[in-house]
């Protein structure tokens, strides 16, 4: 039998960002891809990233969480299932002021009167080698894309994840998934990367649009919010505080000046929860 079968399991969304939520704090077991693809098929828990917790590794953590893609690749940030896994946790211990830690770092949360998460994301990483990319290409907050120079120069963040943000006149009438799909994959990104096409509404309101990578088109991308609201100060378009708003919802993002942390506040919605059947994993062999 799986050994993932008959475990607990909580479905959540952050704006719209199907997230699954395994806690395997009190028995660790691996989650393989292949059975992260079987569970995020559309008739058993179709989501776009899983938060799989298990026992903390530093003090004063809640749990060490590693994140999957649904087609079982990894993530190393989550914006919203972060921000899911956070009032979890909060909710659970009565206590707002949550951290995790993942492999992009330790992840402070705090869970508002109002319900809406805040989470420390940490500083940007803006050097090619740190994003990463194939190759220098100088400064990263401007780089045109082979093949795809009608979009006009990308803006470059890591966020834990690679992500390159378009400024485009309409962010709207861009066709996401053709261009998302070929850019993900695109040479520049030895790791791929998550794409995401932004436009100014006001001077602190952008419209955006995200290709996720290992997901696919999402109603909400947490890091993508993230990136692109510095991608914003970065090419002068917007200051250091800024409404994301995408498909699913809005993101508050601030992208602090004094130790160069972005925070991201923003709801979380519980959906259901269960337990994991044999049948859900059938094909995970």
């Amino acid at each position: 039998m799986n050994p993932l079968a008959h475990r607990p399991f909580v479905k959540m969304n952050g704006l719209g960002n199907e997230i699954l939520v395994l806690d395997l704090r009190s028995d660790p077991v691996e989650v393989p891809a292949a059975a992260a693809r079987a569970l995020a098929r559309p008739a058993i828990l179709p989501f776009d990233q899983a938060m799989v917790l298990y026992p903390p590794r530093r003090e004063g953590t809640a749990a060490f969480v590693r994140i999957l893609n649904s087609d079982g690749s990894f993530s190393a940030a989550c914006g919203n299932g972060t921000r899911c896994i956070a009032a979890l946790e909060a909710e659970a211990t009565g206590n707002p002021h949550v951290v995790f830690e993942s492999e992009a770092g330790l992840l402070d949360c705090r869970l508002r009167p109002d319900g809406r998460v805040e989470v420390d994301m940490g500083a940007p990483r803006l050097g090619w080698a740190e994003i990463p990319l194939a190759r220098d290409v100088g400064d990263t907050a401007c780089v045109v894309v082979p093949g795809y120079e009608a979009l006009g120069p990308a803006c470059f963040v890591s966020m834990g994840n690679p992500h390159a943000v378009f400024f485009v006149p309409d962010a709207d009438a861009v066709d996401v998934e053709r261009l998302g799909a070929a850019l993900e994959r695109h040479p520049l990104f030895p790791e791929r990367a998550n794409i995401s096409f932004a436009s100014l509404t006001a001077p602190d309101k952008i419209l955006l649009h995200v290709w996720e990578r290992g997901a696919g088109r999402t109603r909400a991308c947490g890091t993508a919010a993230c990136a692109t609201g510095v991608a914003a100060v970065r090419t002068g378009r917007a200051g250091r505080a800024v409404t994301v708003t995408l498909p699913g919802g809005d993101l508050e993002i601030r992208w602090r000046a004094e130790d160069s942390h972005v925070l991201m506040t923003g709801p979380v919605e519980h959906e259901f929860s269960g337990t994991l059947t044999p049948a859900m994993l059938e094909e995970a062999a």
